[in-house]
């Protein structure tokens, strides 16, 4: 293929639900990454790579070192890597950079694309509602607040907050399997909002844990990459192309998104 594209995956949420999960799900992740190097030009993870994530001065947690070691691999042949912090992982600091040659994102962006106004972004605390989680957003990101839990112990730091998000996912995880109608998809509302101030052509978020494409007001789109704990699906954008797709080890296979 002549023309290189461009490809998005985001909430791989590795670490949960066990160990031997999360190593699978893993080595699926890499698998898909080899088989999209020879055509991309840039890759973006648009957040929660990792369920949990903190850095201590001295310390990261442990695991994952596939998927890092492939990222480093990219980086290093030239392939862009563009990182965004999620809500699970936002206390990502200068490690992965550094180690990985990656670009690190915490807010939304807006790129162009084959000549498309792309806005990009994990999606938490966007759009109307969940007062909670974004005032929750603003402690943790909050340098006092990182200074506070740098404090703990690795040991007990981890375990807190990996006992914090399963808590989390134990209440959410249902709503995130269905389609809640428009007006309740905070996300869609948001690009509404987004569209009435200036033009763009497409919106790409993460976060949702449910792959959805659709139309958005008059001449734009709105695409949700899903996940990898049900899904698998990830987003190819080239000079004719815009399609979420689904990988399920061997082969992509386009997903189609139902209301």
């Amino acid at each position: 293929m002549s023309e290189k594209h461009i490809f998005f995956a985001s909430d791989f949420h590795l670490g949960v639900p066990d160990y031997e999960t999360s190593l699978e799900r893993e080595k699926k992740i890499v698998n898909w990454l080899n088989f999209v190097e020879p055509k991309a030009s840039e890759i973006f993870l648009v957040g929660d790579v990792f369920d949990f994530w903190f850095e201590y001065k001295q310390a990261v947690p442990k695991g994952f070192v596939r998927l890092q070691g492939k990222i480093a691999e990219l980086t290093d042949k030239g392939i862009p890597v563009h990182l965004f912090t999620g809500n699970h992982d936002m206390w990502i600091f200068d490690y992965l950079p550094k180690e990985l040659g990656v670009k690190l994102y915490r807010d939304p962006i807006q790129r162009e694309f084959f000549g498309k106004k792309v806005f990009i972004g994990h999606g938490d605390g966007l759009g109307p509602g969940d007062h909670g989680y974004k005032f929750l957003k603003k402690v943790f990101r909050n340098p006092i607040s990182q200074w506070a839990f740098a404090r703990l112990h690795p040991n007990f730091g981890i375990w807190l907050a990996n006992k914090s998000s399963k808590t989390s996912r134990a209440a959410t995880g249902m709503k995130d399997e269905k389609f809640h109608g428009k007006e309740n998809e905070w996300l869609y509302l948001f690009c509404e909002e987004q569209l009435a101030q200036k033009q763009i052509d497409l919106f790409i978020f993460g976060h949702r844990h449910l792959p959805i494409d659709m139309p958005v007001g008059t001449n734009s789109h709105y695409i949700n990459l899903g996940d990898w704990l049900n899904y698998n699906t990830f987003l190819e954008i080239g000079p004719e192309v815009t399609s979420l797709q689904s990988w399920d080890g061997n082969e992509a296979k386009p997903f189609l998104f139902k209301e």
